[in-house]
């Protein structure tokens, strides 16, 4: 089947569905699934936009209220997962996952679904270790520091994904893996991206968590975003077994949805002709959330997953025959995800605009119902409880940050936070001036990958992603922002479009959604991404 991956989409389905229906024009055939990894920005109203973690001057509609409401359809079923600008609020109704529009689908704060028998799993957020070993403790409204620690990725979701044993197919995260940059044109990366040199060259560029989870999964694709810049890379796993064959991924990172940037890839991806076309549970993830049910932690102290260490009754939550067999009874043996879309919040109107929206800590019907069906707590319910009894979302609305990493506990595994080796990438939004709150920075890696140069065959594996670059009427931009925009990085005419077989799918030269490289004085910019919702941004402009 054909499958589309989005970079970081900055709520601009309309473009994105734009870009894709002229691909499938000039392509063999219609897209299939449309996966988004990140910042995806399912902005209802007003008061989702307050829950966004972008300055004020950052906040804008989009076009998503128009397929929540009903006045647009997603014309390809969508999956996406979050990252760390998105309407908060909304993403938190469902945390095991659900619908947010008719046809738009959100995988949760960590989750595994199929389609057509490929199995797709995937983790919302980024990472950052003095909120990793956290519950998940914020709700609405937010203070100026749980605004920004909700899309931290926690110790839970990580290990609930490790007790996976099936094999993956596609797996989505925001930030990087850390050391994936070894395995594909490291130099290429460099010169496009300058301002991560130091990191790549401490090895500390990207999650230590996601690549954990790459290490446990080994999917035949990982896609990312967050780092706004395409990059691709082969790893050659290792097995423990010597009678095994060694598992590849295919690693591939996307830009923004901007004018000549690489933010689409079309892929054919191997599906199962006899699996049912729709959305289905996965009866292996089903599972492991009915088993780790009594590990939510809905407060801010620090804790540590169970191992076998002789601490813990037990440690081992992965599927068994018995259990997965119970908890699809339990479903009547219908995997099929319901289509119970419910509008939960009021929508934009552009004619009625409302700024004093009231922030509200919903509960949404998809979630009751998924946790009744399966047997498990609604974390929110959870958290309204908590809330009621020990006041502590919401106390102090402009309180400090909390720094968990001075309690006197036991710090997290990763030490990612030394901003010493921060390198300011301009292309991102900074959350404040006067820290760089979202760069991922770290003094030491946990995770001891070799820095290798990138083999002939790593180095190459680039050219295997085709660039998607058709340009819709919408973003077409001026002449002058556009001249030697069909000239690719080797100086031949633009290129076409490929699936990820490398067949043409079209003899047309097309116009590039990728600037060239990065110019050198960008490093001057004092705010990251200056314009990142503008139509053009501030190096396309220069």
């Amino acid at each position: 089947m054909r499958v589309a991956v989005a970079g970081c989409c900055h709520g601009e389905l309309d473009k994105i569905y734009e870009t894709l229906a002229l691909a499938e024009r000039r392509g063999p055939g219609p897209v299939d699934l449309l996966l988004c990894c990140g910042d995806f920005q399912a902005v209802r109203n007003e008061a989702d936009l307050r829950c966004m973690a972008v300055p004020p001057k950052y906040r804008h509609m989009q076009t998503f209220y128009r397929y929540y409401s009903g006045e647009k359809k997603a014309p390809v079923l969508t999956l996406f997962i979050g990252g760390n600008h998105e309407a908060s609020n909304h993403l938190q109704e469902l945390p095991y996952g659900g619908w947010v529009a008719p046809n738009i689908y959100y995988l949760g704060l960590a989750g595994v679904v199929k389609y057509r028998g490929v199995r797709i799993g995937g983790i919302s957020g980024i990472f950052k270790s003095h909120d990793y070993r956290k519950g998940h403790f914020e709700c609405p409204p937010y203070n100026s520091s749980t605004v920004r620690s909700i899309y931290h990725v926690r110790n839970i979701e990580v290990y609930k994904l490790k007790q996976l044993r099936q094999p993956i197919d596609i797996f989505l995260s925001h930030d990087w893996p850390r050391s994936i940059y070894h395995y594909g044109n490291k130099k290429q990366l460099l010169k496009t991206k300058s301002f991560f040199r130091q990191e790549v060259e401490n090895n500390t560029l990207g999650s230590p968590a996601a690549s954990e989870l790459l290490e446990h999964l080994k999917p035949t694709y990982w896609f990312s975003a967050h780092l706004h810049v395409k990059f691709a890379a082969l790893m050659q796993h290792q097995e423990k077994d010597k009678g095994q064959t060694a598992k590849t991924t295919r690693f591939l990172a996307l830009d923004k949805c901007l004018p000549h940037r690489d933010f689409l890839q079309i892929l054919e991806i191997e599906h199962d002709p006899s699996a049912p076309d729709c959305l289905e549970y996965d009866i292996e993830w089903l599972t492991i959330l009915r088993a780790t049910n009594d590990l939510i932690n809905v407060t801010e102290h620090l804790w540590n997953m169970p191992e076998n260490n002789g601490l813990h009754a037990r440690w081992d939550y992965s599927a068994t025959e018995e259990a997965m067999k119970e908890v699809l009874e339990k479903l009547n043996h219908d995997l099929k995800v319901p289509r119970n879309f419910s509008v939960t919040a009021a929508c934009y109107d552009p004619s009625k605009p409302q700024t004093q929206m009231q922030l509200i800590h919903r509960i949404s019907p998809q979630t009751t119902e998924f946790c009744a069906q399966l047997g498990i707590t609604d974390i929110n319910i959870r958290l309204q409880k908590s809330k009621a009894e020990h006041h502590l979302c919401g106390e102090d609305e402009e309180q400090d940050d909390v720094e968990s990493n001075d309690s006197g506990e036991d710090r997290s595994e990763y030490n990612t936070d030394t901003s010493a080796l921060s390198s300011i990438n301009p292309d991102e939004i900074m959350l404040d001036e006067e820290e760089g709150e979202d760069s991922i920075v770290s003094a030491h890696s946990d995770m001891n990958t070799p820095s290798i140069e990138p083999s002939d065959q790593a180095s190459d594996f680039s050219a295997s992603f085709s660039d998607v670059r058709i340009l819709p009427g919408s973003m077409i931009v001026s002449s002058d922002d556009t001249v030697d925009s069909t000239i690719d990085r080797e100086g031949k005419l633009g290129g076409t479009v490929e699936s990820g077989n490398g067949e043409d799918l079209s003899k047309v030269p097309l116009k590039r959604l990728s600037g060239e490289h990065e110019p050198e004085q960008r490093k001057k910019i004092k705010r990251r991404n200056q314009a990142i919702y503008a139509v053009v941004d501030d190096d396309d402009a220069a």
